[in-house]
C-alpha cells in the first residue's frame, strides 16, 4: 500500500484559523482539527491510510471521518503518494486571445525623469529613425488589430502610454472614437485607460477624460520634496507644484472612474507610508500603487536590501491597516494588497509572470508590436509590426523562455505561484535575459505573499462577505 507525503504547501494563520497555501495549483486550503492533526503526523514521517486511521482513530477521530479527511486532501494535493507531482504548469494555447493594447502613443516626454526606463541610463528602447508620434492610421490599424486578435473576449482594453501621453492626445481622442465605433460593429466593448504625468491636464482635457469614462492612473512621488527629487523638468525644476492643481482639478470633476496614483520608489524615496497619507488622504487619489525603480544595480537610485527591507516593514503595516478597513467593510486605497488579495482569491497560479507577449501586448509609435509597453521602440524584443500581424516563431521564443519551466531555481519556491519569476523588463536590465528569475527579489516576494496570505485569512475567517469585491473586480 502506498504511503501519503505532505505534498507542496506553504502553512499560515489568520483570524485563528490554519490555513494551507497550496503550491503549484494556488489553491487555500483551511484545516479543521483533523486535517490538521493528518498534516501534523504526516510532518513527522510518512504514513499509509491504515497507519493514519490507526493513529488518529486512538486520538478520538472517527475512521470514517478520518478516510474522508484523507482523500479530500489527497484530491486537493496537500498531501500525495508516490515520487510526487510535476511542478509542470499547462502552456496557453497559441495564438492567445488579446485581452489588452498598450498604445505608447508617443516616445516623447516633457519631464526628464532621473529614473526613466524608457529615456535613462538602463533604456532598452532603440527609436532612432523611427516616429515620435504615433499617426492616427496607426492607433487605427492597432485598434482593429486588437479587435481581429481577441476572439471569444466580449471585452478588450486599450490603454494609452508614452513617454508622456497628453503630447500626442489629439490621437488619443480620436482613438477612442474609432475605437468604440469599431468594437460596437464587432460585438464588443472596449474600455480605456492611460497613465499620465499630469503636466499637460488643461479643463478640456479633463472633460474629455470624464465624460467618455477614461481610466487615468497619475505617476507622481508623493509630497513636493519626495516627489522633485527625481520627476523633474530638462532645466532640473520639479514638477510637483505643477501637477498636484491639475491632479485635484482632475479629481473633482473627474468622477466617473476611480483615479489612482503610482509611485515609484528609489533609494532615496522609500518613505509609503508618508507617500501613501499625502496621496491617498491629502491629495485624495482613490488608491495610491507603488513600484520599486527597474535599474541597473549600480545606480546610485537603486534600492538595497536594506531598503526592501524597510519597504516590506511598511508595506506589512498598510497591509495590517487595510485588514481593518476590510473588517469594517470600508476600502483602504492600498492597491498593491488588493492586487495580491485577488490573485490569491482567484487562486491564480501562474505559468508566466505577466500578460506580455500573450494576453497583453505594446504598439510603438511606429506600429512596431513590442510584448509590453516598456520594451516598445526597442528591436532586439520587437515581436511584429501591426501591418503584418505578429511573428508566432518569435513570440513562442519569448513565451517559452519567460515560463516557469525554464527558471530552475523557481521550482522549490512556495511563492512560484503569483510571482513565476517576476517581471521580463526587470530581469533583462538586471540579467541581460528576459526569461532570468529576478533573484533579488525573492525574499520580498516570499515576504510580501506571506503577508497577504496572512491578511487573507483573517478576512475570510472574520469577515468572508469582504471577498465578494474581488468577484466584482474580476467580473468588470
Amino acid at each position: 500500500m502506498n504511503s501519503y507525503r505532505l505534498g507542496e504547501f506553504h502553512q499560515f494563520c489568520g483570524g485563528g484559523q490554519e490555513y494551507l497555501y497550496l503550491v503549484p495549483s494556488g489553491a487555500i486550503f483551511a484545516l479543521n482539527d483533523l486535517t490538521s492533526a493528518i498534516i501534523k503526523r504526516l510532518d513527522e514521517d510518512n504514513r499509509t491510510q491504515v497507519e493514519l486511521v490507526s493513529d488518529l482513530t486512538a486520538r478520538g477521530f472517527a475512521g470514517t471521518d478520518i478516510e474522508e479527511a484523507i482523500e479530500e486532501l489527497h484530491q486537493s494535493h496537500a498531501i500525495a503518494t508516490g515520487k510526487g507531482f510535476s511542478t509542470e504548469v499547462q502552456k496557453a494555447p497559441m495564438p492567445f486571445p488579446l485581452q489588452t493594447l498598450v498604445l505608447n502613443v508617443t516616445n516623447q516626454c516633457n519631464l526628464s525623469c532621473k529614473y526613466c526606463y524608457e529615456f535613462g541610463e538602463d533604456r532598452v528602447a532603440t527609436p532612432e529613425g523611427k516616429p515620435k508620434f504615433m499617426s492616427e492610421e496607426t492607433a487605427r490599424n492597432a485598434v482593429d488589430f486588437l479587435l481581429a486578435n481577441s476572439p471569444g473576449r466580449r471585452s478588450v482594453h486599450l490603454t494609452f502610454f508614452g513617454g508622456e501621453t497628453l503630447m500626442n492626445f489629439k490621437v488619443v481622442r480620436s482613438t477612442i472614437e474609432y475605437a468604440r465605433e469599431q468594437a460596437h460593429a464587432a460585438g464588443k466593448y472596449v474600455d480605456f485607460s492611460l497613465t499620465t504625468n499630469a503636466t499637460l491636464l488643461t479643463p478640456p482635457v479633463i472633460e474629455y477624460l470624464a465624460e467618455n469614462h477614461v481610466g487615468v492612473t497619475i505617476s507622481i512621488d508623493g509630497p513636493k520634496e519626495l516627489n522633485d527629487t527625481f520627476r523633474v523638468f530638462s532645466n532640473g525644476k520639479g514638477s510637483y507644484e505643477i501637477i498636484v492643481p491639475k491632479v485635484k482639478e482632475l479629481l473633482a470633476k473627474h468622477k466617473s472612474r476611480p483615479i489612482g496614483a503610482r509611485v515609484t520608489l528609489t533609494s532615496q524615496v522609500v518613505d509609503v507610508k508618508r507617500i501613501y497619507r499625502h496621496l491617498k488622504d491629502e491629495i485624495g487619489f482613490y488608491e495610491v500603487g507603488f513600484a520599486p525603480v527597474t535599474t541597473s544595480p549600480v545606480r546610485l537610485y537603486a534600492i538595497g536590501n536594506n531598503g526592501l527591507n524597510n519597504v516590506l516593514e511598511q508595506f506589512t503595516e498598510l497591509a495590517y491597516e487595510y485588514l481593518d478597513y476590510a473588517l469594517r467593510d470600508e476600502h483602504h486605497g492600498f492597491s498593491n494588497v488588493s492586487d495580491t488579495l485577488q490573485e490569491l482569491h482567484a487562486g491564480i497560479s501562474k505559468a508566466h509572470p505577466c500578460g506580455a507577449g500573450l494576453g497583453l501586448l505594446g504598439v510603438g509609435p511606429s506600429g512596431d508590436i513590442a510584448p509590453c509597453h516598456r520594451f516598445v521602440d526597442s528591436d532586439a524584443h520587437k515581436l511584429g509590426h501591426i501591418s503584418n500581424g505578429i511573428d508566432r516563431a518569435t513570440q513562442a521564443e519569448f513565451l517559452e523562455r519567460g515560463h516557469i519551466e525554464r527558471k530552475i531555481e523557481c521550482h522549490t519556491c512556495w511563492a512560484r505561484p503569483v510571482c513565476s519569476g517576476g517581471c521580463y523588463h526587470e530581469a533583462y536590465v538586471r540579467y541581460g535575459d528576459t526569461g532570468h528569475a529576478n533573484l533579488h527579489y525573492c525574499d520580498w516576494i516570499r515576504g510580501w505573499t506571506h503577508v497577504c496570505l496572512q491578511i487573507y485569512g483573517e478576512i475570510a475567517a472574520r469577515n468572508p462577505k469582504f471577498l465578494g469585491h474581488f468577484d466584482e473586480r474580476k467580473a468588470i
